[in-house]
């Protein structure tokens, strides 16, 4: 179950190609610009666009399950067609995400997904499990498809219900070309950012038996809480760069990331204070035998730390332009990441996959910060405290 479903988490967050990202970049353009035609098409064309590529990379992967089936192990297969299922409603569920944290509607990006989906699937999973079902991967993996699709279809109808409120009815103007060049260099940086956040697990399930795979999964799982912190702050305010960016107000651009990267850091650490304090039982519930895992979360922490002390800039670069340098510091960060998992994992175990993946993180904030400062003149560590320090002298280019 856990490996099948990092391949969904990994391509479903991938099937866009990159036009949940680019719809914070697009809705606060045309909406700044009055391109009230161009906003339309966008809001309606791009979800469907979504979801038809999604719906063929679901129908090549059913493909590849099929003509790998003899080296793939006999409990995957079937999980692994079902999975497939659920590829071609993450298309439209990202894009959906996306436009609605362009008008500040975080709850409804965020919340059928990651809290209703969740509660959804711990009640059916609960009701299987009274009724006598196996509660085996595959009957996991059918029950995760169907909340899937349950929650996105009703994200859907309450989504294009606000925005009739919100965009008035009028002509479109469709560019899938320039929608797709500008979300591609952003599907390539998120390529590499999904591979460096599975790659530890994937490479585990090559050198590891699937106990220590599940071990080291309910590990890190528990301590992304601390990740949902990053990720909620950079969905919440990555529409804002593009706005202050396009309206031309940088020095206000530099003192609201620097606010980000405040709400982003403390919180992180507060709540990865607390998790590590509770970790040994919550570790428990799963088993006796997962609180083995209890030092991985300590190993992990410091990554997610260091990812935390910089706030959102990788998406700050990718909506100012310097989508090629963001992309080419997660590929940079995944290659370093793989290497280690390679080279740690058969030495050192769940261990050895943690230290990887903290290493890799600490490395992308490194070379974010790096970036950031060169390219943009902007300052994005925690403990930047002047004013000089924030609002550099470059002027970045629009695109």
């Amino acid at each position: 179950m856990c490996y099948v479903w990092t391949w969904v988490l990994m391509i479903g967050a991938l099937s866009d190609l990159g036009l949940s990202m680019s719809a914070r970049r697009f809705i606060p353009e045309y909406t700044e610009l009055n391109a009230h035609d161009h906003l339309r098409g966008f809001l309606t064309g791009s979800p469907w666009l979504a979801c038809a590529i999604s719906t063929a990379i679901a129908v090549v992967g059913a493909l590849g399950v099929m003509m790998l089936g003899p080296w793939i192990n006999d409990y995957a297969v079937i999980p692994l067609y079902l999975a497939c299922l659920a590829i071609p409603i993450y298309g439209l569920v990202q894009v959906q995400s996306g436009i609605a944290q362009s008008y500040d509607w975080s709850n409804l990006a965020l919340m059928p997904f990651y809290i209703w989906r969740q509660l959804a699937l711990i009640v059916l999973m609960g009701g299987a499990y009274l009724l006598g079902f196996p509660t085996s991967a595959t009957t996991a993996i059918l029950i995760a498809v169907l909340t899937t699709w349950g929650v996105s279809i009703g994200q859907f109808f309450v989504l294009n219900r606000k925005l009739k409120n919100k965009v008035a009815p009028g002509p479109r103007a469709y560019e899938p070309r320039i929608w797709l060049a500008t979300s591609l260099p952003l599907f390539l940086s998120d390529t590499f950012y999904q591979l460096l956040t599975y790659v530890d697990i994937l490479v585990l399930q090559q050198f590891s038996k699937p106990d220590d795979v599940a071990i080291y999964f309910a590990a890190a799982r528990i301590l992304s809480i601390v990740a949902f912190v990053y990720y909620a702050i950079a969905s919440a305010t990555t529409h804002k760069f593009t706005h202050y960016h396009v309206s031309g107000n940088r020095e206000r651009l530099a003192s609201f990331f620097a606010e980000t990267v405040r709400w982003t850091f403390y919180p992180s650490l507060l709540a990865c204070a607390g998790i590590l304090a509770f970790g040994y039982p919550l570790l428990s519930l799963f088993g006796k035998n997962f609180v083995s895992g209890y030092d991985v979360m300590f190993i992990l922490a410091v990554g997610m730390l260091a990812r935390a002390a910089v706030g959102p800039a990788e998406r700050l670069l990718n909506m100012l332009g310097a989508r090629k340098e963001c992309a080419m510091v997660y590929a940079i960060a995944f290659a370093i990441n793989l290497g280690l998992c390679i080279t740690l994992i058969p030495r050192f175990g769940i261990e050895g996959a943690a230290m990887a993946t903290s290493t890799a993180l600490v490395a992308e904030s490194l070379m974010l910060f790096a970036v950031a400062r060169s390219k943009l003149g902007f300052h994005v560590f925690i403990l930047s405290k002047r004013r000089s320090d924030i609002v550099g002298q470059r002027k970045s280019d629009r695109r």
